[in-house]
């Protein structure tokens, strides 16, 4: 008798436990009803950590009514051109988003007969679909006061809701138009702000598995050059060339990936693959003869092969005259021949041999000569810095002095040129 008394008195306890929290969230809806949020929030938090509500959807749904009656507090005042708290308007629209998601989570569970009674799906997704267009507004918000991780956060719940499982057979009830495709790089641009490199990269790789729409911010090719630039941000050299290597087969017209991929060729000394990957760069982009064969010419001259590396910066060349890094290379490559005849000269026992060679070294350094001047001329009409010009000015006083000791008499403009140097 006095277990069953017992055992009687605990489920009469059990019962009052569970009527008290679901009374905290009776209490709760009725604060929200008079606007006491301070209230409601206290009441709603209780019933949100016990066990007897922390299960029950309602508890979440109510929860997320207050973060969104705060917002709609202090939008009404925009709407009536009342003072409002933009901060407080924002953090409001954020405080109810997790809270919905959870209570239409649970919604989502069967009972113990197995059937799912999702009795907030409705009213949780007509709000988030009204509320949807102000996540833009709170994201611009926190990007003008430099949050740029709560500006990601909103753009971030912007680019979500559309996705949620509530929607997956409403398509229509959002316009996935350029807008909705900005807002994705907004809310990336936000991450890499906020330092967020990690998250920045899973939104990347996200937003290059959705269809891309276009829009004026920007183009799908930038998604791979940022993801690419992140991987190499965070020190991740695989993912970068892995990166560089899709974007390269996606947008082989980009100026981005090829000659990332060339750099990093020739910083690993795969010379063979980065002139492989030069002669596409060159063939997508012929304007840029300056920069790409004047680096195909280099790796010719590394290899020796200075009758190839010469070939090269003339191309350049013949498409930009005044292009300094083919005029220079191209002296280079001059001036370097001369100097390995003269070592080769020094070593000879014919004399006539030694003469044949001292004729080819002068022909070697007055080809130069030219190329060195104008480059002096060039660099001078654009101001470069003194250090610029003094580099030429040293392969400048190099092929005059050379040309003076091999009978070339060149001892005034190798004066001038040292007068110059002398005034540093």
């Amino acid at each position: 008798m006095k277990r069953i008394l017992f055992l009687t008195m605990i489920a009469i306890l059990s019962t009052g436990s569970i009527l008290a929290q679901k009374s905290a969230v009776r209490d709760a809806k009725r604060a929200l009803g008079r606007d006491d949020l301070k209230e409601a929030r206290t009441l709603i938090q209780q019933a949100s950590t016990n066990p007897e509500t922390a299960a029950d959807p309602e508890t979440w749904k109510v929860m997320g009514d207050i973060g969104n009656k705060t917002f709609d507090n202090e939008r009404t005042k925009t709407m009536l051109n009342q003072d409002a708290n933009e901060k407080v308007m924002y953090d409001g629209l954020m405080e109810s988003y997790k809270p919905y998601l959870k209570a239409d989570s649970l919604g989502e569970l069967p009972d113990e007969k197995g059937r799912v009674r999702n009795r907030v799906r409705k009213d949780i997704s007509n709000i988030l679909r009204a509320n949807h267009p102000f996540y833009i507004n709170g994201g611009v918000y926190y990007n003008e006061q430099s949050n740029y991780a709560k500006a990601a956060d909103f753009f971030e719940v912007y680019w979500d809701i559309p996705t949620l499982p509530m929607f997956a057979d409403q398509k229509d009830a959002f316009v996935l138009d350029s807008t909705y495709q900005t807002i994705k790089y907004y809310a990336i641009i936000s991450a890499i702000s906020a330092d967020q490199n990690e998250r920045a990269i899973a939104m990347l790789e996200r937003a290059a598995k959705e269809p891309f729409i276009e829009n004026s911010a920007y183009k799908e090719s930038d998604i791979y050059e940022l993801l690419a630039s992140q991987h190499e941000r965070v020190g991740d050299s695989a993912k970068f060339i892995e990166t560089l290597n899709l974007g390269a087969q996606k947008f082989p017209d980009s100026k981005y990936f090829v000659p990332n991929l060339i750099n990093v060729f020739i910083r690993s000394g795969q010379s063979d693959k980065a002139m492989e990957y030069l002669d596409q760069a060159i063939a997508n982009d012929p304007a840029n003869s300056c920069d790409l064969n004047s680096v195909k010419g280099a790796l010719f001259a590394e290899k020796g092969d200075y009758a190839a590396a010469e070939a090269e910066y003339k191309k350049a060349l013949a498409q930009d005259p005044n292009c300094e890094r083919a005029l220079e290379n191209l002296a280079r490559n001059y001036i370097i021949q001369a100097q390995e005849l003269k070592e080769v000269t020094a070593t000879m026992s014919s004399r006539q041999q030694q003469v044949e060679n001292d004729k080819k070294t002068v022909e070697l350094y007055q080809q130069a000569l030219p190329l060195l001047e104008k480059m002096e001329q060039v660099i001078k009409a654009r101001n470069a810095s003194q250090q610029e010009i003094n580099g030429v000015l040293m392969l400048l006083r190099n092929a005059y002095y050379n040309l003076s000791v091999l009978g070339v008499d060149k001892s005034a403009e190798l004066k001038v040129v040292e007068d110059q140097l002398n005034l540093e």
